[in-house]
């Protein structure tokens, strides 16, 4: 196929899956240097990869409501793009997908659309069972005609990032981050298990520091987990920005977190990650460089909450249940840090 000369991209949200796009940014401009990228995103994600070298940005503000489809219109109007990816399937990106004007429209397989999602694209990426996010992405690199694949999720981290991790990490001694909220409350593990955890890592003589954002939500499970502790923790919650973050993952030796955006920023700095996961399938939605550090408790919360094994339910399916994530406890969690650690 012949290579486009412009390529629109389609990805509002959330931070987690706008870090499963970076590597197709990444493919496209080692294998495709010329074709000239144009990405439509939220404006929260904006914050996190909206300094990446040769991308145009097209801010969606979902605050503003519909003056954000109008906003868009006009920073695309006079624009007609070779190739358009929507690789969302979300009514409020369905609805930005008439505003692009695209000689190609590729979106997801009518198995994976919801909320109209096939009434607005031309073609589909091939419908695959058991595909992580990341790999589902890269098919529409390979429908495009691309069938390359760079695993590079890195993004700039600015100074100002670097000071900040330097004044609160440094670069002395083992430091283990805890990011302790997901999106969804379900997701969240319990703040006196985060203690116990936090505590059997500052007895082996590693240092803990409790990142999260503002919420207030966010703020009570820090306090919460502190609380908990018989140690002290380092608790940042609140106190950094994306980037500020990004750096502080940059020295650490481990993230520990449920299904959340930073399980998968840690990707841009190369950052193992312990995940809990039993709400959510960590084989699609999994921090997929640490599948395999995960603690994964989903088939059992399939068992549990739906009465049969997860092979045999919808793929990607969410077990958001009240208690859900009460089927990790300390103990496999600290064995798997064990083995993680104590491994040469």
């Amino acid at each position: 196929m012949k290579r486009p000369e412009s390529l629109c991209i389609l990805r509002l949200s959330a931070l987690g899956d706008v870090t499963h796009v970076l590597p197709v940014v990444h493919t496209l401009q080692k294998h495709w240097p010329e074709t000239r990228i144009t990405w439509i995103i939220g404006r929260f994600a904006h914050k996190l990869v909206g300094d990446l070298p040769g991308v145009e940005f097209v801010v969606f503000d979902k605050n503003k409501h519909l003056r954000a489809y109008g906003e868009v219109r006009k920073g695309l109007a006079g624009r007609r793009f070779d190739v358009l990816l929507c690789m969302q399937v979300a009514l409020r990106a369905n609805l930005i997908i008439p505003l692009v004007s695209a000689r190609r429209k590729i979106g997801f397989d009518r198995a994976r659309a919801k909320d109209g999602h096939s009434l607005f694209i031309g073609e589909s990426i091939p419908s695959r069972k058991g595909q992580h996010v990341v790999d589902a992405f890269f098919s529409f690199l390979e429908t495009a005609g691309l069938p390359e694949k760079q695993l590079d999720w890195s993004v700039p981290i600015p100074e100002s990032g670097e000071i900040f991790a330097r004044r609160h990490i440094g670069s002395e001694g083992q430091v283990v981050i805890i990011s302790p909220c997901a999106s969804h409350p379900l997701r969240n593990w319990r703040a006196e298990y985060y203690g116990q955890v936090a505590d059997h890592l500052q007895q082996k003589g590693l240092r803990v520091v409790l990142c999260g954002g503002p919420s207030e939500a966010e703020a009570a499970m820090g306090r919460q987990i502190e609380k908990s502790m018989r140690t002290d923790p380092f608790n940042l919650i609140g106190k950094d920005t994306l980037k500020d973050f990004l750096a502080m993952m940059k020295r650490a030796e481990l993230l520990i977190t449920p299904d959340s955006g930073p399980a998968h920023m840690a990707n841009c700095v190369n950052l193992p990650v312990l995940g809990l996961y039993a709400a959510s399938n960590p084989k699609r939605s999994g921090p997929y460089q640490s599948i395999d550090l995960c603690v994964d408790a989903y088939d059992r919360a399939s068992r549990k909450f739906l009465k049969k094994p997860a092979a045999e339910i919808k793929w990607g399916k969410k077990i958001e249940f009240p208690g859900v994530m009460d089927l990790i406890t300390p103990e496999m969690v600290m064995e798997k840090l064990d083995a993680i650690l104590d491994s040469p």
